[in-house]
């Protein structure tokens, strides 16, 4: 069976930003990537580059930084209230510090991780843009399973997404990982 759309494909794989360079991200056997073909949860360069590959197929390829995640952009650092991160009226400045992604969303209902540049005494200064945005990225590994998708999969991936009180949040509610 070969990759194609609505096919779960699991792989193995070393991500560096410099062919010679240390690994920033590995998949490996025991905890591989696994997503449904052609249902957006991947890069589109990253699909098409293991398009038609197969079981014990290996894969070796990059991605230049407009097929990963762009430039970093100076919009995408933003000044926030420091007030719309208090919970019940309290602020945890353990949690909203420096150097801390902070799982987020937008007006739209986006979900987001802001890495926190700075506190101040009135604002938090986030920093919106993907951590490898700027980045050219180099892929190697292996193709270790390809499958057809359940239904359940097939209506998970391609399920509506939603924010906090749509009912796709994580158990436990807003602050569990739901990007509020």
């Amino acid at each position: 069976m070969t990759i194609s759309k609505d096919k779960v494909v699991s792989v193995i794989y070393e991500l560096k930003t410099d062919l010679s360079g240390e690994i920033i991200e590995k998949a490996v056997a025991e905890t591989p990537l696994t997503y449904l073909c052609g249902a957006g949860q991947m890069l589109e360069k990253f699909e098409a580059n293991l398009m038609g590959l197969k079981v014990g197929d290996s894969f070796d390829f990059k991605l230049d930084t407009e097929e990963a995640y762009g430039e970093a952009s100076e919009e995408a650092v933003i000044d926030l209230p420091k007030n719309i991160f208090e919970v019940n009226g309290e602020f945890d400045s353990e949690v909203i510090a420096e150097g801390n992604v902070v799982p987020m969303q937008d007006n739209s209902g986006r979900r987001m991780n802001g890495i926190v540049l700075e506190v101040s005494d009135a604002t938090i200064k986030m920093d919106f843009n993907h951590p490898l945005a700027g980045d050219t990225l180099f892929f190697k590994g292996e193709v270790i399973e390809v499958r057809d998708a359940s239904e359940e999969e097939m209506k998970e991936a391609y399920a509506p997404q939603g924010g906090c009180g749509s009912g796709s949040c994580d158990t436990g509610g807003c602050g569990s990982g739901c990007g509020c």
